[in-house]
């Protein structure tokens, strides 16, 4: 006989969608309700934390649907991924430091970066393109405070939480890049991307998603909370709280005009220093239209 359709029915599973993030707070605290099943219309999610470097290598392989990257690693993801105008990190007074442990310059210097494909390197080496470290090694970034305060290394290169904690290592702040970037072009800095798997995930539904979850985010900042301090490992609420201020912000719901001129100019100045391939312009569309 026919299978009877209730039971059938109830066998069937909805495919959930992959998502990618770093478990710090502005990204826990955009993406809460999104994975929490309160926007209306949006699919169920399997959520991977990591941080972006893991994330620029993963998307690179096409291993996520959704997935949060440095703009700097775009030349090497936009076949396969269209870049979401929301949802991501480009501010003000938001950029990566240089520190050290008293020293005045990098010239033989032994530097600890977070990642080779960060937007923090990109900016490091369009501003440090005249000094000669000794090496640069990609390490975790949780050991490059410590290492630099140790002597493991004679600077490093930090982001996020690290500008509210880094006094404590008793280092010094070499250079401010956001100062620098903001200073020279007068932009904002475009720091981390959402990106969409092509042919999966359909760009303008991924929108709408996101910006409904930011907008739940904003409305109600205490629903999430719990959330975020389980993730935000060591911080402590008002360091969370501050960096939730820093890196959630006008351009997190759409990235505007000035936010596309801000993404256009880094990748133009890297492709023009020789530092990453030229993206088509057919690919460019996202920040240039």
């Amino acid at each position: 006989g026919c299978p009877d359709p209730g039971r059938r029915r109830a066998t069937v599973k909805v495919m959930a969608l992959s998502i990618a993030f770093s478990p710090c707070p502005n990204d826990t605290f955009v993406f809460h309700a999104l994975v929490h099943g309160l926007v209306a219309g949006a699919p169920a999610f399997d959520v991977t934390f990591a941080d972006v470097d893991v994330t620029n290598t993963a998307a690179e392989k096409g291993e996520f649907d959704l997935v949060k990257v440095s703009y700097a690693a775009l030349p090497w993801l936009m076949d396969d991924y269209d870049l979401l105008p929301c949802g991501g990190a480009l501010g003000r007074g938001c950029g990566p430091l240089v520190l050290t442990n008293g020293r005045g310059d990098l010239d033989g210097a032994r530097v600890a970066v977070p990642g080779d494909r960060t937007t923090a390197y990109l900016l490091f080496r369009l501003w440090a393109q005249t000094a000669q470290p000794r090496s640069i090694d990609v390490v975790p970034f949780h050991r490059i405070m410590p290492g630099v305060a140790d002597g493991t290394y004679d600077a490093g290169l930090v982001i996020h939480e690290a500008r509210f904690t880094y006094p404590r290592y008793g280092l010094d702040a070499l250079v401010d890049l956001g100062e620098w970037w903001e200073g020279d072009t007068g932009l904002p800095i475009p720091l981390g991307a959402i990106l969409a798997k092509r042919g999966t995930v359909d760009p303008a539904e991924a929108t709408r998603w996101i910006r409904a979850s930011v907008r739940h985010a904003k409305r109600n900042p205490e629903a999430s909370r719990d959330y975020v301090l389980a993730h935000a490992q060591e911080m402590e609420r008002d360091v969370v709280d501050n960096h939730i201020a820093l890196y959630v912000n006008e351009f997190t719901e759409d990235l505007g005009t000035e936010g596309r001129k801000a993404i256009a100019t880094l990748l133009d100045r890297a492709v023009t220093a020789g530092l990453t391939p030229q993206i088509s312009s057919s690919r460019a569309t996202a920040w240039t239209t």
